[in-house]
């Protein structure tokens, strides 16, 4: 969420045309309605308070400075990459695939490469 964040306001800030960054949006939406119904059903609702202060801070601190903006999406590859390091990290320690499917994967992989 954080690097479709970064992408967003990088493209909005810099003026790319629409069509460039149209998609991101909507895949910024997928992801909150994903973290709300997973804090729904864990029972931790009171967070979404938390994330949507956080995702609004973010927001408009990404552009106080254009050095930040840079940064940050110079910093979105080693985040996105650290993301699935821990996946692995967790797979590892809990020796339990049965919820990871090869072709989720393979597609999550790719992207992040």
């Amino acid at each position: 969420l954080f690097s479709f964040l970064v992408f967003l306001r990088y493209q909005l800030y810099y003026g790319y045309p629409l069509q460039t960054y149209l998609e991101y949006p909507i895949i910024i939406a997928q992801d909150v309605i994903l973290l709300l119904f997973i804090l729904r059903f864990s029972g931790n609702m009171k967070q979404a308070l938390f994330y949507a202060v956080t995702f609004w801070g973010g927001w408009y601190m990404l552009t106080l400075r254009k050095w930040i903006i840079d940064l940050a999406m110079n910093l979105c590859t080693l985040i996105s990459a650290a993301s699935k390091l821990a996946q692995l990290r967790c797979l590892w320690q809990t020796k339990d695939s049965g919820q990871v499917s090869a072709l989720t994967w393979s597609m999550s992989a790719y992207t992040c490469a």
